[in-house]
């Protein structure tokens, strides 16, 4: 068996980065995939600050109309289809799943293999669109019929590749089901199984029965540009709101995709810096399956004011409420899990405390939406800007991040700076809040979202916003800094730096290529500290 850093190194037939593009170690695997999703990442911030930048002012700054389509439409794909769906999932979880349910890889290497090459072909077919044809699309990363059909710009190309990236998450979620199915250690059943996993598990399922929906949507967008058939064309006899029926079913259930895991992430964060077992294991088990199963029943509430009968928006209205007890049960049983605890306030539980505070504002504020009176105020506004990036940014990549300092040590054998970590931490934090809190107002106000420009009455808060995301790009910056120089320059980490109880504590760091030196056996329940 080969132990230590030998991953990095081990003997293969391949050699440079050949053993790495060819490899079916699912770590490395996972590696692939964090550094092409950081790095898209990164594009996406870049065009965020240009957007806040271009909205410092009302008029034209630094772009113009079309440009700032182009940019926002660029923006949104990268950040949702390139990082915020396929990150924790596909980065992490591949990474850790087999480490945390005592197995020596996925269920299907090879699969796993080919799924990322799905992505990074994705990615690629995306990146060309922007180069080729009309220029880089200009729909938004909805792109809603009719202007997606008829508008000059490469959207078909940008279409088939979210598509291929489509094709990527199902194969990811189909390993992931079957390697929890079939790989557990022994002894470990299904309520000895740690959280994260049952957050993968559950997503995997999204993943597998969602994905299909919006690959065959795009595929019919494709052939109505391409031949000119009229299924979402109403100047043909087709129906543009059937496009958004069929785009929501799979994209509602996909932000469950990314805030699934990220919930599976705090679950093993907060029992590790609390010193203690977490609260209510079963109740937070069947609340991310409650919330998976639910989570495809309430795509409507994106269509109020689109044209759907009353008796549809109250069901709608209805169900997206009850989505929320689910969501609030896990939030209670993580303050819970703190209440009482011998709390180590280390960088990867300050990361998960803010993803607590931010993704509840996130989420009290997704009921406002969910109420038919004030979503008529505050759809299509600033408003759901707001709670969509305090959804998904404040809430998943601040989990992913607290996942990145939690388990950096066991992925790279290197400790990282804590107190700049934390510095990182309170730019992030601050930023965050002043970049998109204001959003709140400006959309109660009535400021359209996706607006090239406004009017002066929206210019202080404007103003305030933009001063936010630098803020916030100055924490990204530290943190990254941190994170990667400590990669080389780090501490050398012993195999259980935090405390952790869960199987990928109990071998080396970073592991060896088939995880353990001897298949773990599992005698008693998670989370039980001495």
């Amino acid at each position: 068996m080969i132990t230590g850093n030998s991953f990095y190194n081990a003997q293969d037939k391949h050699k440079g980065i050949l053993s790495w593009i060819l490899s079916t170690d699912h770590k490395r695997i996972g590696l692939l995939y964090l550094t092409a999703m950081f790095s898209f990442f990164f594009v996406g911030v870049i065009l965020g600050l240009l957007i806040r930048l271009e909205l410092i002012a009302p008029g034209r700054t630094i772009m113009s109309a079309p440009a700032y389509n182009a940019v926002f439409t660029v923006h949104g794909v990268i950040m949702i289809f390139l990082f915020i769906i396929p990150g924790i999932p596909a980065g992490l979880g591949n990474f850790l799943l087999p480490l945390q349910i005592g197995a020596r890889d996925v269920a299907f290497p090879r699969l796993n293999l080919m799924s990322w090459w799905f992505y990074v072909s994705g990615a690629a077919v995306i990146l060309i669109s922007l180069f080729t044809g009309g220029g880089p699309p200009d729909t938004g990363w909805t792109f809603y019929v009719p202007y997606s059909i008829r508008t000059g710009t490469n959207v078909t190309l940008a279409v088939f590749g979210v598509f291929l990236l489509g094709i990527s998450s199902t194969l990811t979620g189909l390993n992931f089901v079957t390697t929890i199915h079939r790989l557990r250690a022994s002894g470990m059943t299904w309520l000895r199984m740690p959280l994260f996993p049952w957050a993968l598990y559950a997503t995997g399922w999204v993943q597998i029965l969602a994905t299909p929906v919006l690959a065959l949507t795009l595929l019919l967008l494709i052939f109505e540009r391409v031949f000119g058939l009229g299924f979402f064309d109403p100047a043909k006899g087709g129906d543009p709101l059937l496009f958004e029926h069929l785009f929501w079913i799979y994209s509602h259930p996909a932000v469950y995709i990314m805030i699934l895991p990220a919930m599976g992430v705090v679950s093993e964060i907060i029992p590790v810096f609390a010193r203690r077992t977490i609260f209510g294991y079963r109740l937070i088990v069947f609340s991310s399956l409650a919330i998976a199963f639910v989570g495809y029943l309430v795509w409507g509430h994106h269509m109020f004011t689109s044209g759907m009968s009353d008796l549809s928006k109250v069901v709608f209205s209805f169900l997206t409420f009850i989505v929320a007890v689910p969501s609030g049960i896990k939030i209670f049983n993580w303050v819970s899990s703190l209440y009482g605890g011998s709390i180590d306030m280390k960088s990867p539980l300050l990361y998960t405390v803010a993803f607590i505070f931010l993704f509840s504002i996130g989420g009290i504020t997704g009921l406002v939406n969910s109420a038919l009176a004030t979503n008529i105020q505050v759809h299509g506004t600033y408003f759901i800007v707001a709670h969509f990036h305090y959804t998904m940014f404040g809430g998943t990549a601040f989990a992913f991040f607290a996942a990145l300092h939690f388990w950096f040590p066991k992925i790279f054998g290197k400790m990282f700076r804590e107190r700049l970590a934390n510095t990182a931490w309170f730019f992030l934090f601050a930023g965050f809040n002043t970049l998109y809190f204001p959003m709140f107002i400006l959309g109660w106000q009535g400021m359209p979202r996706r607006y090239y420009d406004y009017l002066p009455q929206f210019h202080t808060l404007q103003v305030i916003s933009t001063i936010g995301s630098w803020i916030l790009a100055t924490g990204l910056f530290i943190m990254f800094y941190n994170l990667i120089s400590s990669i080389f320059r780090g501490e050398k980490a012993l195999s259980n730096p935090w405390g952790g109880v869960t199987l990928e504590w109990k071998t080396s760091s970073p592991p060896p290529v088939e995880n353990f030196e001897e298949p773990p056996v599992v005698t008693g329940a998670p989370y039980r500290f001495r």
